[in-house]
């Protein structure tokens, strides 16, 4: 697959398939003393769902990412499936040419790097993308406000979430963030110091500190984004930037008009009922049989009990 790591003004992207220390023998420009940058998005991580391979190295164009995304095939098969209604103002008439979306042969993290590549150069900010596809806990949170369950809720239609366990980091050069997915069973711990570096990774210890130069320290939450805006110069927090994002529409108006509750529906007038001369054809061509209709069927009726059987039936049964 033809890849190419990095075409930007803000950013420069160096991967390999190396070990930790192979990088800068590999790379002999990061440790040349002239070179500088304000940030470093660093991965290292052995491949644990897909072969290791060069193209497959980490970080992406916009993202790294620790963990695996659980609900991958869905994610995919979604994008897919709304590529033929989409629509774009910056695109036009050329938005299908950069169909499909998802490259295939990517590692889920290629996959999301697609994703969010894809809806950063359809005119959404960074934050916005990150809050689209890793959407915190907000079907039964008592205490999220309307606005922001409205916004989450507004963009459920459009996007799936991507679920892990996850940990995410992501930049585009003037921010740089991470969070975990709403299950929130990644490690993600931070140091911020009093000489202004801030300092975030899987595990604490990744580089040396002085403790008596740690200001802040803690860990990231469950759907909680970590920002650092290096125009401002300061780190925003997640309350702030997802209330801001969340009141930019009317997405509780939209809602109200455009969506349809099964509750709103009319019911038929007549159910059809059931054609008890064709049953059987209909369940032998279903594949069930006598130890299916007994066995598992007739518990369920009867008794209001799950089946008690022999693995194999159960997923003969289910094929």
């Amino acid at each position: 697959m033809f890849y190419i790591c990095s075409l930007s003004t803000r950013v420069m992207i160096y991967k390999g398939m190396l070990r930790t220390l192979q990088l800068m023998d590999y790379y002999p420009d990061l440790s040349a003393g002239d070179y500088t940058t304000h940030l470093a998005m660093v991965h290292s991580r052995f491949s644990t769902n897909t072969f290791p391979s060069w193209d497959r190295a980490q970080p992406g164009r916009f993202m790294a990412h620790n963990g695996e995304i659980n609900t991958l095939r869905g994610n995919i098969n979604w994008m897919r499936a709304r590529e033929g209604v989409k629509q774009s103002a910056l695109f036009g008439d050329e938005l299908a040419s950069v169909f499909p979306v998802i490259e295939p042969d990517c590692s889920d993290s290629g996959n999301f790097d697609n994703v969010l590549e894809f809806l950063l150069m359809s005119g959404r900010s960074l934050q916005e993308a990150i809050m689209m596809m890793v959407p915190e806990a907000w079907q039964k949170h008592a205490t999220m406000g309307d606005t922001k369950k409205a916004f989450y809720e507004f963009h459920s239609s459009l996007m799936e979430a991507w679920d892990g366990p996850a940990s995410i980091t992501f930049t585009d050069g003037r921010y740089i963030g991470a969070l975990l997915d709403r299950n929130g069973l990644r490690p993600s711990r931070y140091y911020v110091t009093h000489d202004d570096r801030v300092i975030m990774a899987s595990e604490v210890g990744v580089l040396p500190l002085d403790p008596g130069n740690i200001k802040e320290k803690g860990r990231l939450q469950p759907g909680r984004m970590f920002l650092v805006d290096f125009e401002e110069g300061r780190l925003v927090p997640d309350r702030e930037f997802k209330e801001d994002f969340s009141s930019r529409r009317p997405y509780q108006q939209w809602l109200t008009a455009q969506r349809i509750r099964l509750s709103d529906l009319d019911r038929a007038g007549s159910v059809p009922g059931l054609q008890a001369d064709t049953l059987m054809s209909r369940m032998q061509a279903f594949g069930y049989t006598t130890e299916t209709l007994h066995f598992m069927l007739v518990p369920l009726i009867t008794e209001k009990r799950d089946p008690v059987g022999q693995w194999e039936t159960i997923l003969l049964w289910l094929v």
